[in-house]
């Protein structure tokens, strides 16, 4: 279990704000991996995505890329975190990161983020790498 309490009032401190500023860097490479086996997938069935911002509106709005939403909204709660000017504080940081956690527990059977991200860990050398190093961050402390 973590040293933090997610009831912690305490503000932020620099050495959380950087521990989330690498769980941000390791996730947008977990969501990059991932994101590149997804497109390979659709692409087989509904023929080549021509550009970046087809790739883009794709992932915001077809059904096919609707299971992996999640992980893109747990950037951008880190993303709002690291940039708010209210106080942030370490309860919150670790709430979010227990957040993190539980997404990223791949799934033969459940929810369909688990499922999914269970297959593709299985078809992809580049997602287990980009799951073992983010899973390393997100060990807890203590």
């Amino acid at each position: 279990m973590s040293n933090i309490d997610p009831g912690n009032t305490q503000a932020l401190s620099e050495a959380s704000r950087e521990h989330l500023r690498a769980v941000r860097e390791q996730l947008l490479h977990l969501h990059k991996a991932v994101l590149d086996v997804e497109r390979a997938s659709y692409e087989k069935v509904n023929g080549r995505v021509t550009n970046p911002h087809e790739l883009l509106q794709l992932v915001m709005r077809d059904p096919w890329f609707g299971w992996f939403r999640p992980l893109s909204d747990l950037v951008v709660q880190i993303d709002e975190m690291l940039d708010s000017e209210e106080l942030v504080t370490e309860g919150d940081a670790e709430v979010l990161l227990r957040e993190v956690r539980s997404l990223l527990n791949p799934a033969e059977e459940g929810e369909e983020f688990g499922e999914k991200y269970h297959q593709i860990l299985q078809k992809d050398p580049g997602v287990i790498l980009a799951h073992a190093e983010i899973s390393k961050l997100l060990q807890p402390k203590g």
